[in-house]
Parts: C-alpha cells; structure tokens; sequence
C-alpha cells in the first residue's frame, strides 16, 4: 500500500548550509500494517511521515501510496489526496485552543461539499467512539490531557481515513495515557486501518500488535 523507493531528502541542497535527512530509504508496507519507526530524535522519522502525508517532496526518489506516485502530485493536489487519505495525530496535538472540541474535529471537513448535517453526523459518531461527545462545546484549552489527545485523534480519524500517522504520540503524555493510546492503536487495527508510528518510546517496543519495526539512525535504515 506504501512503497517509498530509493529515497534522498536533502534540505539546502547545494548551500552550506545542507542537510542530509534521508538515505538511500526503500520501505514498502502493507495495508492493514501497524509500522514502527525507531530512533532518537533528528534519526528522520518525522521526515518519513512528512513524505508519506505528502506534506514535503523528497529530493531523490519516489513515494508511492496506494498506486498514486505522490512525489509527483503538484501541490494542490497532494492537499486533496491528504485530506482523502491521511490522519495525521501529531505530537504536541497542534489543536486550536479557542476552538471548541466540535469545532477543532471538524476542521479536515470544512474544504469539503459536506451538508452540515452530514459534517455533524460525521462529528458525533467519532467523538462517540473516544468518549468525548459530552464535551463537545468546551474550547479544547479547558480540557485534560487525555481528553486533547482523544480530540487529536477524533480529528484524524473523522474523515475515515486508510492511513493514521502518528508522530511521537506518547512524548507529551503520562504513562497512563501512553497506555491509552496502545488501546486506541489496537483499537484501529481491528478497523483495518494501516498506521505508522514515528517514536523513541520503548512502550510501543516489542508489542505483539505491531507488524513491523523500522529503526533508523542518522537519516538511513538500520
């Protein structure tokens, strides 16, 4: 389902400045995979995610996600095929505060031709799903940790999207919550979803649910 070939990713490219992220990076993944990226920070997990979502292009190769070649796509259409087939649960959640809970999971609908009435059905029953509905005119700012991170993840999902990346989704979060998200993952995996999680958190290390482990090191395989 997500083939990345032969891959370079350099920023600065030719300035003394440069950057070489990525390395000679050929992965392939399977739908319905539930993938690991390990490494520490700056090892180029967050850059893998960035190319799968289509958020960047790479400097030398291609990235192919479900037969569409993204590398290619000019960028108006990579927002579309993002928006089609992306959920994307970032670190530190990237929710808008003054927003309230309804309001920040609906965003990924509002460049859509969705009836309102469509766009609040979509919204209720994935807030049903993590347990937030009862909070859905509260602006996120007021909420619990564990309760942003359900907001996160209802957003990214509300589109029902084949593919959930998930950057560093522990790093802000107490054990009880990190095992929360465990229990979401397996949660999504039974829904056939295909996910990738970039993390230096052993709690994901070694889980029977995980289908494969990538780790990296300096921008290359390892």
């Amino acid at each position: 389902m997500i083939e990345l070939k032969d891959i370079d990713k350099v920023f600065n490219q030719n300035m003394p400045n440069e950057v070489i992220a990525l390395k000679n990076i050929n992965i392939n993944i399977n739908e319905g995979d539930i993938v690991l990226l390990k490494g520490s920070s700056g090892s180029g997990k967050s850059t893998i995610l960035s190319l799968i979502a289509a958020l960047s292009k790479p400097t030398f190769g291609e990235v192919i996600v479900d037969n569409n070649r993204i590398s290619k796509l000019p960028d108006n259409f990579s927002a579309l095929f993002r928006r089609e087939n992306i959920g994307f649960i970032f670190q530190k959640f990237n929710l808008i505060s003054t927003l309230t809970v309804l309001e920040n999971i609906i965003i990924p609908l509002l460049p859509t031709n969705l009836q309102k009435i469509d766009i609040l059905d979509k919204a209720n029953r994935v807030m049903k799903k993590f347990s937030i509905e009862h909070k859905s005119d509260i602006e996120v700012k007021n909420l619990s940790g564990g309760e942003q991170q359900r907001v996160a993840i209802a957003r990214a999902l509300i589109n029902d999207p084949k593919i959930i990346l998930a950057d560093e989704p522990t790093a802000n979060l107490d054990e009880k919550l990190s095992n929360n998200f465990l229990d979401f993952t397996k949660e999504l995996k039974s829904d056939g979803k295909t996910i990738i999680i970039a993390t230096h958190d052993p709690i994901f290390f070694n889980l029977d649910f995980i289908t494969k482990e990538i780790e990296m090191k300096n921008g290359k395989l390892i």
